[in-house]
């Protein structure tokens, strides 16, 4: 085989992995973007005269995605996980980023737990500490800078049409 033959082909099969590659990351990426829901429904609630905007996880699928591979929380803003039934609730931190404060809430929106949660964390869960009807994260410290503690309400007025699965 000449030389030139040879690096003709060197070079085609490189292009090739090079395709099969870029192929691979883009898959990847689009079923990243695709397991976690794009646009949610907000709403601003208030605890203590302190206004945050929220986004509604309200079904399976963006409870389980909540605010994994985000990068950042936007100042003043976190997620309100609203769920159908009153029970015990676990959530862990896998594949999130962001350092994150957590409240349980009962069905009258009054705050009985608020635990700081570890981004990247597998291991460790956060268990509610009774059976909860709604979950608030938000970046982490903020309950504790807005002097929101344990016993307080989140006022909340949310928009009358929801999915709540």
């Amino acid at each position: 085989m000449s030389m030139q033959l040879y690096l003709s082909c060197n070079r085609g099969s490189h292009r090739i992995n090079r395709i099969i590659g870029i192929s691979l990351i883009l898959t990847v990426l689009s079923i990243r973007a695709m397991a976690c829901p794009i646009e949610l429904p907000t709403a601003t609630i208030s605890i203590n005269g302190h206004p945050l905007t929220v986004e509604l996880a309200t079904t399976p699928a963006a409870r389980g995605c909540g605010l994994s591979h985000r990068q950042e929380l936007p100042k003043n803003q976190g997620m309100l996980f609203v769920f159908s039934d009153l029970r015990p609730r676990n959530f862990w931190m896998k594949d999130t980023f962001i350092a994150l404060s957590i409240a349980y809430l009962d069905k009258a929106g009054q705050i009985f737990s608020i635990q700081d949660m570890v981004p990247l964390q597998t291991d460790e869960q956060y268990p509610s500490s009774r059976p909860a009807a709604y979950a608030l994260e938000v970046n982490q410290g903020w309950f504790h800078s807005h002097g929101i503690e344990v016993g307080d309400v989140v006022e909340m007025k949310l928009p009358l049409v929801l999915d709540i699965r």
